[in-house]
């Protein structure tokens, strides 16, 4: 998969691509749009929220199979390799480990898997169901879990029938703030 070289190919990814569903009744754009805008509403630093808006871009790289419950493709490995031309770690570790964070918290919290969407389930399935105490302790010693563990509770709330109202341009300017740095 070669990696995006520009803005412009990423925002053209979303519009060619962003209309597709993955199971959770929205689509990949509102998706990304809506966790987008809960990292922004809580807070957090511009690197997160430009992971949050683009953690899902694997999927949209390798198509409509990878977000229906299909074999596990690694969308969050792809995504973030893919992003390596255009953002540093503080974007892409995020993304590349928003799945571990989802084991993680089945891990830490019983009652957080047992919320998880039907989608959610069935993916959490095939990425290895929850951790064990060794992987969930080796998660913690990244730097970027805590970041990581953030993006996946925005991607759990940001799947609302609900439009948010924006659009992907909104988020360009922090984009572009963000291109090769963080």
């Amino acid at each position: 998969m070669p990696p995006l070289d520009s803005l412009e190919a990423l925002e053209r990814l979303y519009a060619e691509r962003g209309g597709d569903r993955y199971g959770e009744g929205v689509t990949q754009i509102e998706h990304a749009l809506q966790c987008a805008t809960l990292a922004e509403t809580s807070g957090a630093a511009p690197s997160l929220i430009a992971a949050a808006l683009l953690h899902d871009v694997g999927h949209l790289l390798q198509g409509e199979a990878s977000a229906q419950g299909g074999p596990d493709l690694r969308h969050e490995i792809t995504g973030a390799q893919a992003l390596r031309r255009l953002f540093g770690p503080a974007v892409r570790r995020p993304i590349a480990l928003h799945v571990a964070a989802k084991r993680y918290l089945c891990f830490a919290d019983a009652a957080y898997g047992a919320a998880l969407s039907p989608a959610s389930q069935a993916s959490l399935a095939l990425q290895g169901g929850p951790f064990d105490a060794a992987e969930a302790a080796a998660f913690e010693r990244n730097p970027h879990w805590r970041a990581s563990v953030a993006l996946r509770l925005y991607d759990d709330a940001g799947k609302s029938e609900d439009a948010s109202g924006r659009d992907f341009g909104e988020f360009k300017a922090l984009l572009m703030c963000l291109l090769h740095s963080g």
